[in-house]
């Protein structure tokens, strides 16, 4: 293991079959945090999974009932809190701005860790909500990248301060205004540089979310096909931004199916 990782704390066990530990690592010099959780059913390496999860500092953060179902299917998931929180956390999470590198350190430092496989065609990375930034700025940047699944996920950072008027003013402070910098919203948006996505993209919506307007899966869709970039939809008919448990494990189910096609 090499120095990137900072050190290992055990947490109670999520679920009687899965266990979790919370790992510090380091991104750009700021001690960063993130959750791991795997299988006890262990018998061989599992399959790295990186999740990137949404909102913005306490609100959206890292929760295990999230995770467990993917563990429960073999993988070896990590979620990294973004810099600026968690116990000791440094920095401060910029929506996709220069904490998108701590994406991608984690991406690096994965397959590192005892009982992680090797991945043959990149790890997988899961964004869901404002993480499917984070997981689109992996798939332009990150050779280690694999398949990308925007589940519920922001693809046009400028459709969002467009109707969520009740985080214009978190977007303001964080992002900026935009109109004056609109370069800045445009670096957070897959829709404006498709061609520049270079791994296959699965995109997962609830046609009835509120939250992450249904639009925002038709637009990356639209630019994905509009470039030639292979793009698969799963369309949840009803739903809308967070899944009944049932609903939520099965499309777990059918997203690892998609991911396995892919490698």
């Amino acid at each position: 293991m090499t120095a990137g990782w900072l050190g290992c704390e055990s947490l109670s066990d999520p679920t009687a079959d899965t266990e979790a530990e919370e790992w510090t690592y380091s991104s750009d010099g700021l001690a960063v945090r993130g959750l791991l959780l795997r299988s006890k059913r262990r018998h061989a390496l599992q399959p790295p999974l990186l999740y990137c999860r949404g909102g913005i500092g306490r609100f959206g953060m890292v929760k295990p009932e999230r995770l467990v179902p993917f563990a429960r299917l073999g993988y070896a998931v990590f979620a990294p809190y973004y810099r600026g929180y968690g116990s000791g956390g440094a920095g401060r999470d910029a929506f996709g701005g220069d904490d998108r590198h701590d994406v991608y350190r984690a991406l690096q430092l994965l397959p590192e860790l005892t009982g992680i496989a090797s991945p043959l065609n990149g790890i997988p990375i899961v964004g869901f909500s404002r993480g499917a930034i984070m997981a689109l700025l992996a798939a332009r940047d990150c050779p280690s990248a694999g398949p990308i699944v925007v589940w519920g996920g922001v693809s046009d950072l400028f459709l969002t301060y467009e109707e969520r008027v009740d985080l214009r003013k978190m977007l303001k402070r964080v992002v900026g205004h935009p109109v004056k910098q609109a370069d800045a919203y445009e670096e957070r948006s897959g829709v404006y540089w498709p061609e520049r996505i270079a791994r296959p993209v699965l995109i997962v919506h609830g046609t009835h979310d509120e939250q992450v307007s249904f639009t925002h899966a038709e637009r990356l869709y639209a630019a994905m096909q509009r470039v030639g970039k292979p793009a698969a939809w799963m369309k949840l008919e009803g739903m809308g931004h967070l899944l009944p448990d049932h609903v939520r494990d099965h499309t777990i189910a059918r997203i690892a199916e998609w991911i396995e096609t892919c490698q």
